[in-house]
């Protein structure tokens, strides 16, 4: 059992190494497109990042004992390691990201999607307002919560990229052409 561990945290701390990789990615490619912000606001801080805080805090006494205090090598706190940048640097940072329109795609709360990859587009009118994106290629929707003062704005961006025909629909139902895809918004 006591050779388990070692090897379990191991992988956990690949797989972690990985979302970390991921994270800073978006991060990097959020820096590059903000100057082409068209509407955006602020993704705000998600209900579990105080446990956040405390987790990646004690990940961090947890590396302290076993390279202080234990005088374990650093390759045996590489899964803890590993989880701390993740909870307490990367997820934190991927929240810093500007959520809405940019000039070549909406950033939803999963991530960015250009306007050309979007087959769908509808609205859930709920306590809150969300666009869901549904994408072109994969079988893949994101949600992007939108604030109700910006919900008006919201809908003439995306009227204004279908007409544009950065957005377009054709190909999901019978086009016979006398469909406006600007009242799909």
């Amino acid at each position: 059992m006591e050779a388990l561990l070692p090897r379990v945290l191991f992988v956990l701390g690949v797989g972690f190494s990985v979302a970390n990789a991921r994270l800073l990615l978006q991060f990097l490619r959020f820096l590059r497109l903000r100057s082409s912000a068209v509407l955006t606001w602020p993704a705000g801080r998600p209900a579990y990042s105080h446990f956040f805080a405390a987790l990646a805090g004690a990940l961090g006494l947890l590396i302290i004992v076993k390279l202080v205090i234990q005088r374990q090598p650093p390759s045996n706190a590489f899964g803890e390691s590993m989880m701390l940048v993740y909870y307490g640097y990367a997820a934190p940072l991927s929240w810093r990201i500007g959520r809405g329109f940019y000039q070549d795609g909406i950033w939803s709360d999963t991530g960015f999607m250009r306007y050309a990859e979007i087959g769908g587009l509808t609205w859930r009118e709920n306590e809150t307002i969300t666009l869901v994106v549904i994408s072109r290629a994969r079988r893949l929707a994101r949600r992007l919560e939108v604030p109700l003062n910006l919900y008006g704005e919201a809908r003439r961006i995306l009227r204004d990229h279908i007409a544009a025909h950065d957005i377009h629909f054709a190909g999901q139902t019978l086009d016979l052409g006398g469909h406006d895809e600007r009242e799909d918004v």
